[in-house]
C-alpha cells in the first residue's frame, strides 16, 4: 500500500512540474511566470519528495529528503523575489487584459 501511495504521489509531482513549466512558457509576463513556478513546482517538489520518503529505507533518510522542501521553498521565495524586484526596478509592468 505504502508503494502505491508513493508512486501515486511522485505522478502527482510530476504532473506539478509539468503544469509549472506550461505557466512559464504560456504566461505573459514576468510576474506571473514566477507565480506559476513558485507555487506548481514547489507543490510538484513536495509531492515528490514526501513520495520518496515513503520509500526509504530509514527514518534519518526520509528526515533528509522532507528537509529539502523548506530549504527549497525559502530558496524559491528569496530568488522570486529577487527577480521581481529586478523587474519592477527596470520598469517592467505587469500584464493586465485590455478591457474593451
Amino acid at each position: 500500500m505504502i508503494e502505491i501511495l508513493s508512486v501515486v504521489l511522485q505522478i502527482a509531482g510530476a504532473f506539478f512540474y509539468f503544469a509549472g513549466t506550461l505557466g512559464l512558457l504560456r504566461f505573459p509576463d514576468v510576474y506571473s511566470r514566477l507565480h506559476a513556478l513558485a507555487k506548481a513546482d514547489n507543490l510538484g517538489l513536495g509531492c515528490v519528495l514526501i513520495g520518496l520518503a515513503l520509500q526509504a529505507e530509514s527514518v534519518a533518510v526520509a528526515l533528509k529528503l522532507l528537509l529539502i522542501w523548506p530549504l527549497a521553498l525559502a530558496a524559491s521565495a528569496g530568488v522570486s523575489y529577487a527577480i521581481a524586484r529586478r523587474a519592477d526596478s527596470l520598469g517592467v509592468v505587469p500584464w493586465c487584459k485590455e478591457k474593451h
